[in-house]
């Protein structure tokens, strides 16, 4: 039978050993106490297995509190840990339970992290991923071999429809790809959902049948399901593309259902990671988060930036840039959405340490804060990817352009 292993960073006072079997026995078939019913057939064919152990390194301070066994001495190490497909077959919720849940409350464990899953074969198989992925989102927004480039509307509350769509307008002759809303718009006292879609989406089509090039603007659906499914209706009434999820407030179940309505690219904001993340030996990696949400189907997935404004270090950023980019099965790729304090001076250090163009490159401030207006603001952005594949410095690039350098002098010196 086909098995679901999961690697996981941990921390005990226990030999690793007998921790990790505690764990697979947790989080399967066994419990505190041999129970009648767990016979060796029965846990021959359900008990999870420990497939690796490998030892890392001692430390005299716990990470997390736990079990107190008077010792000063915590053992790092390395976890492979497998289960049977049977166990949850094919159930996202019911296989993040097993992978990543009753196991944070093991106290045999003062620091655990799930680092990633290797999923078989037949998962990537039943579940389609992503409908629209990297081709899809190039495809609707018609924009090849450079990254979308992208912008938030800000203020993130408190504009009216008409406000949003003047800042849309000025945007869209400016040629942008890409708008969203905040995670924190859903439907405001002035600012109600349908008619934040019809006027902004006014102001979409017309440009798109003047120009020909359709803006993809993400209207964040998050509610309940119910209302999630009528805005999502109401998207594609209007000639939108696109709609936004706060994954981890909608939940995977809340998530796959919108995506397998499978009209709009599902752009997933991943606000509330540095709960799940922050602690170096609590939660979960990217490698294995990004798994679960291209199994349940989002096209779009944030990433955070090089050199961004919160805790996330550059080469966490990389790394996750780079799990979008591998294969899962035969899905699609998700598309990694860079954002957090972005302009276009941290675009030449993206590429140089990504080398990929393959990416939804998103400025807030850095666009509709430039000295020159929003309009300079992005064709600053365009310039700086420019600069960056053209293997130019941040200097060489300011050298060589006007909207660029006032981006340098505005956001280069904070």
């Amino acid at each position: 039978m086909e098995r679901i292993t999961a690697t996981y960073y941990v921390e005990t006072p226990l030999d690793p050993e007998k921790a990790a079997a505690v764990l697979a026995g947790e989080q399967s078939s066994g419990t505190f106490v041999a129970v009648p019913g767990e016979t060796e057939d029965l846990k021959q064919r359900f008990a999870a297995r420990v497939e690796h152990v490998k030892y890392i390194e001692t430390v005299n301070v716990p990470a997390i509190p736990g079990l107190d066994t008077g010792s000063s001495q915590y053992h790092r190490a390395e976890l492979r840990v497998s289960w049977s497909l049977e166990n949850f077959g094919y159930n996202l919720p019911v296989m993040i339970s097993t992978l990543q849940g009753n196991l944070y409350e093991i106290k045999q464990f003062t620091g655990l992290k799930l680092m990633d899953i290797d999923l078989p074969e037949s998962y990537t198989t039943h579940y389609k991923g992503p409908a629209f992925g990297i081709p899809g989102c190039r495809e609707l927004t018609n924009v090849y071999g450079r990254p979308l480039i992208g912008t938030i509307i800000k203020p993130s509350v408190g504009l009216t429809p008409a406000d949003t769509a003047a800042i849309v307008e000025k945007l869209a002759a400016a040629g942008i790809d890409f708008v969203k809303d905040d995670e924190l718009m859903s439907a405001t006292a002035n600012s109600r959902f349908d008619e934040r879609v019809d006027t902004i989406m006014q102001v979409i089509n017309r440009h798109a049948d003047k120009t020909g090039k359709k803006i993809m603007y993400a209207f964040n659906i998050s509610g309940e399901i119910d209302e999630m499914l009528y805005r999502y209706e109401k998207i594609i009434k209007s000639g939108g593309t696109c709609a936004m999820l706060s994954i981890n407030s909608v939940g995977v179940s809340g998530v796959k259902k919108i995506t397998d309505q499978g009209q709009l690219a599902i752009h997933g904001h991943r606000n509330g990671w540095g709960m799940l993340n922050r602690h170096p030996l609590l939660g979960i990696e990217f490698p294995a988060y990004q798994k679960i949400w291209r199994l349940a189907g989002v096209d779009q997935l944030h990433v955070n930036g090089i050199q961004n404004k919160f805790w996330e270090t550059d080469d966490s950023v990389v790394r996750s840039i780079a799990s979008c980019l591998t294969p899962l099965g035969n899905q699609k790729l998700v598309m990694p959405v860079v954002s957090s304090g972005q302009w276009g001076g941290q675009a030449p250090e993206t590429y140089r340490r990504t080398k990929t163009t393959d990416l939804l490159y998103m400025a807030g401030g850095g666009i509709l804060a430039h000295p020159m207006g929003p309009a300079a603001g992005v064709v600053a952005l365009h310039q700086a990817w420019q600069a960056a594949v053209d293997g130019l410095s941040v200097e060489e690039a300011a050298a060589q352009y006007k909207e660029f350098a006032s981006s340098v002098e505005k956001f280069g010196k904070a």
